[in-house]
């Protein structure tokens, strides 16, 4: 079993735990989000900023790694034509069940993120692509097929973790790891992802992160960061996350 396959089996059991990430929108969102009243996160607190996306209506979004019937139902109902992508088969059957529910049409695909992209090039007009990249190995042939898949001047709205998350103990008080923080070459930090029941996850630099989008041929035009939304990090105002929006050149 490749770590890819760990990590799809970890959340499909996180989903049937109740993991926040995991959990569908309800009738009653997506009956505003209808309306005008809507809100999407790509990290934990913060809502993406709506002037980020434009005009959605007759768009073609990709939900990159953004199964879990979260915001695909919600930009279906702004009248995007959504397609989304996730390895996990419950985040997948979620994007059905919500669909079913509302009565909106979506391709969906379950599908492996670090392989090449099943779509023709200059595809989409946006991509979101909420916190996930932390569960592969290599981010930058990310952003390239990111690139490769929209139109020119299309979107790429992605949210990161960063790395300090990696760094620290349980209790979030002292640096007890070093970077990058990668299990398949440290047992150790493999490890202490057994323990905790993380799957298999992996630190990434900003120069891989913003640096990367830069290097596949995207213009960044916005960020923010934001924090856990928990524990000692978040009492402390740390950020642990940034969000970013960018344009193919």
């Amino acid at each position: 079993m490749n770590y890819q396959d760990i990590n799809a089996e970890t959340i499909d059991r996180w989903v049937e735990e109740g993991w926040e990430w995991g959990r569908p929108i309800d009738h009653e969102t997506f009956l505003k989000a209808k309306n005008g009243q809507w809100d999407v996160y790509l990290t934990p607190t913060k809502p993406v900023p709506h002037e980020w996306f434009g005009e959605l209506r007759g768009k073609k979004l990709l939900g990159l790694a953004s199964g879990g019937g979260q915001q695909m139902p919600v930009f279906a109902a702004l009248g995007a034509e959504c397609t989304v992508l996730d390895y996990s088969s419950r985040q997948i059957e979620s994007e059905k069940l919500l669909s079913e529910r509302e009565g909106y049409e979506i391709t969906i695909i379950q599908g492996d993120m670090t392989k090449p992209l099943p779509f023709p090039d200059g595809y989409f007009d946006v991509v979101f692509h909420p916190v996930s990249n932390c569960y592969v190995e290599q981010v930058r042939p990310i952003w390239k097929e990111c690139h490769r898949v929209l139109k020119q001047g299309g979107l790429l709205i992605a949210g990161m973790d960063l790395v300090i998350n990696h760094l620290t103990d349980d209790e979030e008080e002292r640096i007890v790891n070093h970077l990058p923080f990668n299990p398949l070459i440290d047992p150790e930090q493999m490890r202490q992802l057994s323990e905790t029941d993380s799957g298999v996850q992996f630190s990434h630099s900003l120069e891989e992160q913003i640096g990367g989008q830069l290097e596949a041929g995207f213009r960044l035009t916005n960020l923010y960061e934001d924090t856990n939304g928990e524990g000692r990090l978040h009492e402390l105002g740390i950020p642990s996350f940034i969000a970013t929006r960018a344009v193919k050149e």
